[in-house]
């Protein structure tokens, strides 16, 4: 069924918290940065509750969502990709977010639903498809935490396609970087440094981009930023 006249449903996976003033207790949070972002776009963000693959079947929670953004969040568990030791910079390992979080990116692929996929999201989308993760990029002077910079966006991409340009200023908070690429992904964008800032998945038939900063943070004010959130609910309004 096309929905013409109520807002796409976007699944957000929601991001466990082990403190929330307001709440008291535990919590499941998504940014409001991000959630204000996909509305701006038209789009209805819904937090969906991180469970157990084993114990409920993503693909059919999925089924009914028009999109699905990964969001940023703590690190992937290094054994996620194959690693046997642990750098001491990992933080906020949970292993059943990164279950969820690696069933969601697969069957979000697999239903063919629009993607876009943030920081720790765009990692998860590289692990899923068989890629590694550099633990830690080297400490203060080489991570990408409370760090703008310009990236470069290839052309002919779907990322150049939503953002109208060959440049722009990220918005970065990350201590971790994309190593072996997952197969059939390639690199749509590059920090000076190297640094992997963008993938997507030639032929894939949804809509799907992923970048390593945060859109969401200057969304508000750069108009830039904010089509990456356009993009994403205008595929996911005309998927049908």
């Amino acid at each position: 069924m096309t929905r013409t006249h109520t807002r796409p449903l976007i699944a957000i996976p929601a991001r466990f918290a082990a403190t929330t003033s307001a709440l008291r207790y535990a919590a499941e949070v998504n940014a409001r940065a991000l959630i204000e972002a996909v509305w701006r776009a038209g789009g209805e963000p819904v937090s969906i509750h991180p469970t157990d693959p084993a114990a409920a079947d993503v693909a059919d929670r999925l089924a009914r969502f028009d999109g699905v953004l990964l969001p940023g969040g703590g690190d992937l568990a290094p054994h996620r990709y194959g690693a046997t030791d642990t750098h001491d910079s990992v933080y906020d390992v949970d292993d059943l977010q990164d279950a969820f979080d690696l069933e969601v990116a697969r069957r979000t692929l697999d239903l063919g639903r629009p993607l876009l996929a943030i920081c720790r999201g765009m990692q998860v989308m590289n692990v899923a498809l068989g890629g590694s993760l550099e633990q830690d990029m080297g400490g203060a002077d080489r991570e990408h935490r409370h760090v703008v910079h310009p990236v470069a966006i290839q052309r002919g991409t779907l990322l150049e396609q939503a953002t109208g340009a060959e440049k722009t200023e990220a918005s970065c908070y990350h201590h971790q970087r994309v190593d072996r690429i997952g197969v059939g992904l390639t690199v749509t964008a590059r920090a000076a440094d190297g640094t992997v800032e963008g993938l997507e998945l030639p032929g894939h038939p949804g809509w799907f981009t992923a970048v390593q900063w945060h859109p969401e943070d200057t969304a508000g004010q750069d108009p830039a930023q904010q089509v990456l959130f356009d993009a994403l609910v205008d595929a996911a309004h005309h998927r049908h």
